[in-house]
């Protein structure tokens, strides 16, 4: 049975939606982010990166996760995630798009945010218009460029998924976290077709009951 260490509004949100959607049986582990917003040191224990989401599985434990859906799809998803021929380079595409692309741009947003408050409170009137500036110059063009590009992907697809297919497949797991981000914390900077893609995540019975399962607290973009 997969073990799935669980992190509080982390990527782990994937693996429990595409658990569930496989109806493959697994356990959790619950862990808590610290004050500074990092992982507990406990996961450690499970993997050496000491990050979540990590799973295992018998003798195997894996981290990132895109390598955890890939290796779920692969041994229990009896081609149930495959994308159609024509969409298997958008599925591709994508997959691989959202940790490459838009994660890094979300993540620089969110340290940009995030350094002021942590620092003593004399430096902050310093380091806000510092993080700002930073912010404008290095992710707020690439990022917007980067949704446009969603946006335009979703308008050609013929179901209103990543690889045009009945069904969601790696692509739209991979994406999920991040378009989730952005629709809690910028929905402006969504198109149309993005919103409507998230809307169709979130009304998915299996990720429903992934968010339940996870715990509705622990994942605020819900």
């Amino acid at each position: 049975m997969i073990h799935l260490h669980h992190l509080n509004n982390s990527r782990s949100q994937r693996i429990l939606w595409l658990l569930e959607e496989l109806e493959v049986p697994y356990d959790i582990t619950f862990y808590q982010r610290g004050s500074d917003q990092r992982a507990p040191k406990e996961l450690r224990n499970i993997h050496p990166l000491g990050k979540s989401p990590v799973i295992t599985d018998g003798d195997i434990a894996l981290a990132e996760s895109g390598a955890i859906i890939q290796y779920i799809v692969n041994k229990y998803g009896n081609g149930r995630v495959a994308p159609p021929p024509e969409g298997e380079l958008n599925d591709i595409f994508f997959t691989h798009f959202s940790e490459g692309t838009l994660m890094p741009l979300l993540v620089n947003r969110y340290v940009f945010s995030l350094v002021p408050t942590q620092a003593p409170f004399f430096l902050r009137p310093l380091l806000w218009p510092i993080c700002s500036m930073l912010d404008a110059q290095l992710v707020a063009k690439p990022l917007n460029e980067s949704l446009k590009y969603v946006e335009g992907a979703l308008d050609k697809s013929p179901t209103g998924w990543f690889a045009g297919g009945p069904d969601p497949t790696m692509a739209d797991y991979m994406m999920s976290f991040g378009l989730d981000a952005v629709a809690a914390s910028m929905p402006n900077l969504l198109g149309p077709k993005t919103k409507a893609w998230v809307e169709r995540v979130h009304e998915r019975p299996a990720f429903k009951r992934g968010v339940v399962k996870g715990g509705k607290d622990n994942y605020d973009y819900a």
